[in-house]
């Protein structure tokens, strides 16, 4: 069966990752502002935002399967967002050391014909080592995460700045649950491997 799969976001990490399932989509900003409600708890914030990124651009469309998703870390009751620069992206992970830091990423797929909705937040725990300022300094020169919630990207060097990582789906860390979303469009009827 045709179908359209719009990814409600203009992130390249998460084009990257919907990419890997070989299906054909199209990308569009959501226009959604993002800030925090008052006393929002991190889970709750991202299923928000992810929901919101969805259904904004599934009523610009009319009919197609869209993606939306968001993703809060937090760590010892603070929220990590992304550093944007240098010298907080020192302090974040300078805060992470010998900690674990939470990596709530949500998803949802909105079917914008139906407005039918489909979500869910997978949870990634992150610990990093008790790495030194040193170590910190060198990373960030090298990778310049300022961009990445947390400051430390998995997919990169950041790896070597971690003592474990515990979860169901390693993409849930980069920002697009994968196997969740496999899941979701398989219930669409999205032939990802052919007929199922």
């Amino acid at each position: 069966m045709p179908f359209r799969l719009i990814l409600a976001s203009t992130s390249r990490y998460r084009a990257e990752l919907l990419a890997r399932l070989g299906l054909p989509f199209e990308s569009r900003a959501p226009g959604v502002d993002e800030a925090p409600l008052d006393a929002e708890a991190p889970p709750d914030q991202a299923l928000r935002l992810a929901v919101a990124k969805a259904q904004a651009v599934a009523r610009s469309i009319g009919d197609g399967l869209v993606i939306g998703s968001d993703q809060v870390a937090h760590c010892g009751g603070k929220v990590l967002g992304k550093p944007g620069q240098h010298e907080v992206a020192v302090e974040q992970l300078r805060f992470m050391r010998s900690r674990t830091t939470h990596f709530d990423t949500a998803l949802a797929l909105v079917d914008a014909a139906s407005g039918r909705i489909q979500s869910q937040i997978v949870r990634v725990d992150v610990e990093l080592r008790d790495v030194t300022d040193a170590e910190i300094e060198s990373y960030l020169q090298r990778e310049k995460p300022y961009d990445c919630a947390g400051s430390a990207k998995s997919e990169g060097l950041g790896i070597a700045l971690m003592e474990r990582i515990s979860g169901d789906d390693p993409t849930a860390l980069v920002g697009l649950p994968l196997i969740a979303l496999v899941r979701m469009l398989r219930r669409e009827g999205v032939p990802i491997l052919g007929a199922s």
